[in-house]
């Protein structure tokens, strides 16, 4: 049976080892430190030491290679193909803290590609939104979004720096269909500088389209790095 002072330390050595690989101080791949270096750097058993490690393979933070050490694991995030899938939700599913930033905001008369987006035929005023979101310090994924003006024109005094204009619009804006289109890239030269990946690396793309009474509410592409994440889809037999 633990001792309270084997419980503090045990979690101490939790904290410290979760805290750096949640904050991006250890990244995926890094190794970790071998069981009886960590052991001296605590004062303590390989015994505590091998439990902390145990128990974090276990969250999935990080894995475990016989002969090689520990690593930081690449954490591999999952969305539902047939809902509109909260970007929050899916990072806060990796035990990683979640922040975004937008990095353009602007009102236009909308282009020929603004109609094929959004499936609508005559003019139309949009708002563009473009916004990066982070899972600990790295980048998750690109968010670039129109937003008809013509039916959400509140939109356009939206500070979405505070909260991103997913979670704004399925709140603002009841909506009666969607459509999602899936499909895998090359990543280009600005999305690799957004996601912080090699130019050409393998791309997770997801656009979707929402309808309301009111029409075409938004178009939204998600840009996604291929290694880290992946698509489910739950269903049942046709009656």
């Amino acid at each position: 049976m633990a001792t309270d002072k084997e419980a503090t330390l045990h979690q101490r050595i939790l904290s410290d080892i979760e805290g750096r690989i949640v904050s991006g101080d250890w990244p995926p791949g890094h190794r970790i430190p071998f069981e009886l270096a960590l052991a001296e750097q605590y004062d303590c058993s390989r015994m505590t030491v091998n439990k902390v490690l145990t128990q974090l393979a276990r969250a999935g933070l990080i894995e475990r290679r016989k002969r090689s050490g520990s690593f930081v694991t690449q954490p591999q995030a999952q969305s539902a193909v047939l809902e509109i899938h909260d970007i929050k939700s899916e990072v806060l599913s990796l035990n990683l803290p979640y922040s975004h930033r937008i990095t353009r905001v602007a009102k236009r008369k909308g282009r020929a590609d603004d109609g094929r987006r959004l499936q609508f035929a005559g003019p139309v005023s949009v708002l563009e939104v473009v916004c990066i979101h982070y899972a600990g310090r790295r980048p998750f994924c690109i968010e670039e979004r129109v937003i008809n003006l013509d039916a959400v024109p509140e939109a356009e005094t939206v500070d979405f720096d505070e909260l991103p204009p997913g979670p704004w619009l399925i709140n603002q804006v009841p909506w009666s269909t969607a459509e999602h289109q899936i499909r895998a890239v090359s990543a280009e030269t600005e999305a690799a500088a957004g996601l912080d990946i090699a130019k050409g690396a393998a791309c997770l793309v997801i656009e979707r389209r929402t309808w309301s009474s009111l029409g075409p509410i938004t178009h939204v592409r998600l840009t996604y790095p291929g290694d880290r994440h992946t698509l489910v889809a739950h269903f049942t037999p046709s009656s």
